[in-house]
């Protein structure tokens, strides 16, 4: 792992936030790989509120998440309508209070004009109580710099931080 800016790591800032609030949170990662759901459960007491992570690298995996076969065929798989399903699909499977998805191009190819290496979507879902109409999902897209490691470090560190953000902020 690299050095990393904040201080305290935002996985130990989420260890207090979380429990506090009484939340959970999964995630379904792509371009990640597994890092945030690493970043989480590198902190002792992450399993008071980190469900799973599932890493759907492949169209096929985001299928199976529950990501539309329109939103892969229409926007492709790093977009806003296929991070805000993976986040989506992902809160609602695990049955957390919290869906964090990532899907970008890691590098060094891949990369468009469009969407050029170290373009990432980073989507968050919270769940609201029933009856509340509270649950919503944003999603933020990103540009990082670097090689493919740093990209990943990077993005999985966003990821947290704006799962951290909507924390703080409370239902919208």
């Amino acid at each position: 792992m690299r050095e990393h800016a904040a201080d305290p790591p935002i996985e130990e800032t989420l260890n207090d936030a979380l429990p506090a609030a009484g939340h959970t949170v999964a995630t379904a990662e792509s371009c990640t790989g597994g890092l945030i759901g690493s970043l989480l459960t590198d902190v002792a007491g992450s399993s008071d509120y980190f469900d799973r992570s599932r890493v759907t690298y492949s169209y096929d995996a985001k299928l199976a998440l529950g990501v539309s076969r329109e939103a892969l065929d229409e926007h492709g798989a790093v977009s806003e309508p296929v991070a805000r399903q993976m986040a989506q699909a992902t809160r609602d499977a695990a049955g957390t209070t919290w869906g964090v998805s990532t899907t970008g191009v890691a590098g060094p190819s891949g990369g468009t004009d469009e969407k050029p290496v170290g373009t990432v979507f980073i989507g968050v879902a919270y769940a609201g109580d029933w009856g509340t109409q509270s649950s919503y999902t944003t999603v933020e897209r990103r540009g990082f710099d670097g090689d493919r490691v740093a990209i990943k470090e990077q993005i999985a560190r966003r990821a947290l931080e704006k799962l951290h953000e909507e924390l703080q902020a409370g239902p919208q």
